[in-house]
């Protein structure tokens, strides 16, 4: 079965709204579908894009295609950002993370208080 992530037209006539689902590629536009895993809202101002980056990825990962508009919901959202780094495409340099009291400020406050006296 072939799987793609793809919008779902939703809403009244002249007024569409969209879900971000999870769906067999034979299916209709507005078939059954296996998971929603987000929502598009283009007329509002801004765009509304809500997508649950962790299922996303974890369909990507599942080898499901999203369709050429979901796919640029997800660049926006930045599921495609973290699917491209867990899979290596893109490297990620290291950032240190800073401990709770640097070494460096103790020492500069035992200074600034021996100056004071």
């Amino acid at each position: 079965m072939a799987v793609r992530l793809r919008l779902m037209r939703m809403g009244k006539k002249k007024q569409p709204f969209y879900r971000v689902v999870v769906m067999d590629q034979r299916a209709p536009r507005d078939g059954r579908y296996i998971e929603q895993i987000g929502r598009y809202d283009a007329r509002q101002d801004p765009s509304v894009v809500e997508i649950d980056n962790e299922r996303a990825v974890d369909w990507l990962s599942k080898g499901a295609q999203p369709s050429e508009t979901v796919e640029k919901l997800l660049n926006i959202s930045g599921a495609m950002n973290t699917m491209k780094i867990q899979a290596g495409g893109i490297h990620v340099v290291g950032v240190e993370t800073p401990s709770d009291e640097p070494e460096d400020a103790s020492a500069t406050e035992e200074d600034s208080s021996g100056e004071e006296e």
